[in-house]
């Protein structure tokens, strides 16, 4: 299959280490369908003029990720800085605002069209200001959609006509609103809906059917991009026809290991 991701890049900023971990959703998402077997992997972002956005750059292109459709636009990049919890979790601080993925929307234009439809999806988020450009996307291709949190009403009737598959991260939700949840989205015909629920089992819906992927032990480092991870690897098996089942374990196995480095896929580098 073939995979291209469009959106949000950044580095995320381990204050507890001084070092910078090159990533964003959509960086994440990309990286990580290449490392799940994903034939082709594609990269449309905003990349600023600093040493960040060279580091993303020299990374991308090592991992054999394609990027050539991207912006380039003067400033600095986006860099959470996040710090380590006492159960060993990661939590964003602050993100300092100003930088080019706060200024700048991708506007995709005919040539960005005709590169896209030569893959099977594409995968987007909350996080990538692209909810303007689902409509004419997703004429071309199937969308993927990390909602992440957002679950509003209102957001919802925007994103889902436009979409495919729909990812959210529902850890704080009960039973009943998960259910209420799945049925608010059933209305919008979605190929796949997924819902992970941090140390709870993910619950998916395809073909009016559930179904439950429990999380795999490890030996947890770091928890950052294990749901970017997931998603990459459920995309990836799932477009090369695998089943529910398979798709959802090679999913829990591609978080699983990325719990087990820094980062969201490796590859620090020094935070001055």
């Amino acid at each position: 299959m073939k995979l291209i991701a469009i959106g949000d890049n950044v580095v995320d900023c381990y204050l507890d280490q001084g070092l910078y971990y090159p990533g964003g959703n959509a960086v994440n998402v990309a990286v990580n369908g290449k490392r799940s077997g994903a034939e082709e992997v594609g990269y449309i972002g905003v990349f600023a003029t600093d040493d960040k956005a060279q580091h993303l750059k020299a990374v991308l292109t090592k991992e054999g990720i394609r990027y050539h459709r991207s912006r380039v636009v003067e400033g600095k990049s986006g860099q959470p800085r996040v710090n380590l919890t006492e159960e060993g979790d990661r939590v964003f601080v602050f993100s300092p605002k100003d930088t080019v993925q706060h200024l700048v929307k991708i506007r995709l234009v005919e040539g960005d069209y005709d590169y896209i439809k030569s893959f099977d999806v594409c995968h987007t988020s909350c996080y990538s200001w692209l909810e303007d450009e689902l409509p004419t996307l997703s004429k071309q291709i199937d969308v993927s959609f990390d909602f992440s949190e957002n679950r509003d009403p209102e957001y919802l009737q925007k994103v889902c006509p436009h979409i495919s598959i729909g990812f959210f991260s529902g850890a704080d939700l009960r039973d009943e609103e998960i259910e209420n949840l799945l049925a608010t989205l059933d209305g919008y015909n979605l190929k796949v809906v997924g819902i992970t629920r941090g140390s709870k089992p993910a619950i998916f819906a395809h073909n009016g059917k559930l179904y439950k992927q429990e999380i795999l032990k490890t030996e947890v480092v770091d928890t950052m991009g294990a749901g970017d991870s997931f998603i990459a690897a459920f995309l990836t098996s799932f477009y090369n026809h695998n089943s529910m089942e398979d798709s959802l374990y090679a999913a829990a196995q591609s978080a699983s290991t990325t719990c087990t480095f820094y980062g969201g896929f490796g590859y620090p580098n020094k935070l001055e």
